[in-house]
């Protein structure tokens, strides 16, 4: 039995792969006592420490920066990926009009450094939008352009045989476009929207340059108070935005599976239904 990219493992390579794993298991827990030993050695992690840095002042502070990066990160997805889905459709459309501009707007700001465009921004604007707004302009400009890429590919990785018999039956573009190759598309470009989701979370920490005030720039602060270990309060910052994107990856992999199985239901009752049609019939 084999999938479209790979050979499903037989009993010899799941157990290869399951010593690999335990191997690897043994070699992080490994690391992750050594690097205890450091900081116990360094005088790190003491008690002393972890409640100077720790205390409930602090973690408010820490608490609001994560507020403010949720919130620009959350606005940064929903426009990034509303950008996307336009700039696809423009990039797709069949009038050269509409189609070069989205072209020459995707190749612009897929290429400019994100960093370059928080300043342009920045200097020339924020006086009338302020950080937040900036912070979720330059992350639309940048990851929309890239989401469009990624909307593009996966309605081009659709067959080409479903749009063309939906044209064959006289449906318009955007009505093959929504109801026939977008639903289809979703399952192809399900896991890199979400890794592009994590992008933008992760890129919001950029915001610290022009003084808006995200986790990362509220940790800084944390760390010039006395008593606190900057290592700490990094560390903790570092751990939650992990169970964030670990958590993204879980939700996109149930998405996965829901979408699997709706198009399983879907093409089985497509099956059936002839056939039940053909019996009756007889």
């Amino acid at each position: 039995m084999s999938s479209v990219l790979f050979d499903v493992p037989g009993p010899r390579a799941r157990r290869r792969y399951q010593i690999l794993t335990a191997v690897f298991a043994l070699l992080l827990l490994a690391i992750v006592a050594w690097v205890v030993q450091r900081l116990l050695a360094e005088k790190v992690l003491t008690a002393d420490a972890v409640n100077a840095t720790f205390q409930n002042r602090y973690l408010e502070v820490v608490i609001e920066g994560f507020i403010s990066t949720l919130k620009a990160a959350g606005l940064a997805i929903l426009t990034s990926l509303l950008a996307g889905a336009l700039l696809a459709a423009g990039r797709l459309s069949n009038h050269a009009v509409v189609r070069w501009p989205c072209t020459a707007f995707i190749e612009f700001f897929r290429a400019v450094p994100l960093l370059l465009l928080f300043f342009y921004i920045f200097y020339a604007y924020e006086s009338q939008i302020g950080t937040l707004l900036t912070v979720v302009l330059a992350l639309t400009l940048y990851n929309g352009s890239v989401l469009a890429e990624i909307f593009r590919a996966g309605i081009n990785a659709v067959q080409k045989g479903q749009s063309e018999a939906a044209y064959a039956l006289g449906m318009r573009k955007t009505q093959v476009m929504n109801l026939i190759l977008m639903p289809q598309a979703v399952r192809f470009m399900l896991p890199a929207i979400v890794s592009q989701c994590v992008v933008v979370l992760k890129d919001t920490t950029l915001g610290q340059l022009i003084t808006y005030d995200e986790v990362v720039r509220q940790a800084r602060g944390i760390t010039l108070a006395p008593g606190a270990e900057a290592l700490l309060i990094y560390a903790l910052v570092a751990l939650v935005f992990i169970l964030i994107n670990y958590s993204l990856g879980k939700l996109a992999e149930y998405l996965e599976r829901r979408l699997s199985r709706r198009g399983e239901r879907a093409g089985a009752r497509l099956t059936i239904e002839p056939g039940m049609g053909a019996g009756a019939g007889a």
